[in-house]
C-alpha cells in the first residue's frame, strides 16, 4: 500500500522520500509543479501535481495512508501559515477520513501545545499547528504526531530522544534525523493514535518510537 507524503519537496520531505525510496517503501510524493519532478524523476520516485490550496484529492487515488509534512516556510506571513499549516492541514484530514485511509502522520512542532511559550515570530506558526493537532485527534482518523524540536541541518545520527529532560535541556533535532523516524513510523503501521516528542539524543528511533 502506498502513503501519499504532502510537503514532499520540502527539507524534510525530501529527506524522507529519499529513504523511503531505498528501503523500498510505496510513497507517491506530492509536488505543486512540473519544476519539481525532476528530484523526484531521478530517483525513481512516483509524483502527483497538486496544490494543497486547491483540488488535491486526485493525489489521494490508490493510497491508504498520509504523511503530512507541509509548511508554509520562514518567508511567508501569517496568510500562507493559515492556508497551508492550518486549513491546508485540515482539509488533508478530511480527505484521508472521506477515503478511509488507515492513518495520518502528521510532522507538527514540539512547542504547539503551548504557542504562547514559543518565540513571538513563530506563535502564528504554532498556533496553526495547535489546532491542526487538535483537529486531527478529534477526526476519528487513526493517527500519529510527531512533534520535533529546533529543527538544524545536522547530519542523522539516528539516535534520538523523546523529551527536554532526556537530553539535559537541549532542543534540537536534525531534519535527517526527523526523516529516518518518518521511516520508521510510516513502516509501523500498527502504530496508532500516538504523540511523540522528537530530538536528538542517544537512544534508537525504534527503542523512541513504540
Amino acid at each position: 500500500m502506498t502513503t501519499l507524503v504532502i510537503g514532499a519537496n520540502g527539507q524534510i520531505g525530501q529527506h524522507f522520500c529519499a529513504l523511503a525510496c531505498d528501503a523500498g517503501e510505496p510513497i507517491r510524493a506530492m509536488i505543486r509543479s512540473p519544476e519539481q519532478q525532476p528530484w523526484f524523476e531521478e530517483r525513481g520516485i512516483e509524483t502527483v501535481i497538486a496544490d494543497l490550496e486547491g483540488d488535491f484529492a486526485h493525489a489521494l487515488d490508490g493510497c491508504d495512508q498520509l504523511l503530512f509534512t507541509a509548511g508554509s516556510g520562514p518567508h511567508t506571513g501569517p496568510d500562507k501559515t493559515l492556508l497551508i499549516d492550518l486549513y491546508g492541514a485540515t482539509r488533508a484530514v478530511d480527505a484521508a477520513r472521506e477515503r478511509g485511509f488507515s492513518r495520518f502522520l502528521m510532522v507538527s512542532a514540539m512547542r504547539a501545545e503551548d504557542p504562547q511559550a514559543a518565540p513571538e515570530k513563530l506563535r502564528p506558526y504554532m498556533a496553526a499547528k495547535f489546532a491542526a493537532d487538535a483537529y486531527l485527534r478529534c477526526s476519528g482518523v487513526p493517527h500519529v504526531i510527531l512533534k520535533p524540536g529546533r529543527l538544524t541541518d545536522e547530519p542523522a545520527t539516528e539516535r534520538v530522544a523523546a523529551s527536554v529532560e532526556e537530553t539535559g535541556g537541549e532542543n534540537a533535532v536534525s531534519r535527517a534525523n526527523v526523516a529516518h523516524a518518518l521511516l520508521h513510523l510510516v513502516k509501523a503501521r500498527g502504530l496508532t493514535d500516538r504523540e511523540f516528542v522528537l530530538l536528538d539524543g542517544e537512544r534508537g528511533i525504534a527503542d523512541v518510537l513504540t
